[in-house]
């Protein structure tokens, strides 16, 4: 999809494409509409991205929240968005054991009690191996910083899933 075709977007369809570049976030595809045109696939990046960071803590707090826990409950009831059913099955997180299921929702429970947001990791650049160790890991972190890395990790999936919408394989790195 080219930018001339993003930018003759109306709102309704705007925002049915990438209301969801930001996890259950339609609000911010909803504000950054209104900063048409964008001259490339990074500016429409960097629009998105500016809204998360003009929000006061709260508000980025919010949208953490609405993540989903990796291989919680929403993965069991069948309710996770496509980008997320999608992007948990590419890290294995579908086919996890018993064993591996419960440690990780043990780990996701001390996350969240911890922190008040759920785990949010960009799952398509991990693997089921790496996702408990790097959730014990950042359990560690002082909670102004592990928000800082939530978001960033908010931002790595937002830019895969702008690259899957766009075709514009060049934003899909780190």
């Amino acid at each position: 999809m080219d930018m001339e075709k993003v930018n003759s977007m109306d709102f309704g369809e705007f925002v049915d494409v990438f209301g969801n570049v930001v996890e259950r976030c339609p609000l911010i595809a909803a504000a950054v509409w209104s900063q048409r045109p964008f001259s490339n696939s990074e500016d429409l990046e960097k629009h998105f991205f500016a809204f998360i960071d003009a929000l006061p803590q709260s508000g980025q707090e919010g949208i953490l929240r609405c993540h989903p826990d990796l291989a919680g409950r929403e993965l069991q009831q069948g309710t996770l968005t496509a980008e997320s059913r999608r992007e948990q099955r590419g890290a294995g997180l579908m086919s996890l054991d018993a064993a591996e299921r419960l440690r990780l929702a043990e780990l996701n429970a001390q996350y969240r009690a911890r922190f008040g947001f759920p785990f949010v990791l960009a799952a398509r650049l991990s693997d089921r191996a790496a996702v408990p160790g790097e959730l014990a890991r950042r359990l560690q972190r002082p909670p102004a910083e592990e928000l800082c890395t939530a978001l960033g990790e908010v931002k790595k999936i937002g830019r895969l899933r702008l690259a899957d919408l766009l075709g514009a394989a060049g934003l899909a790195g780190p």
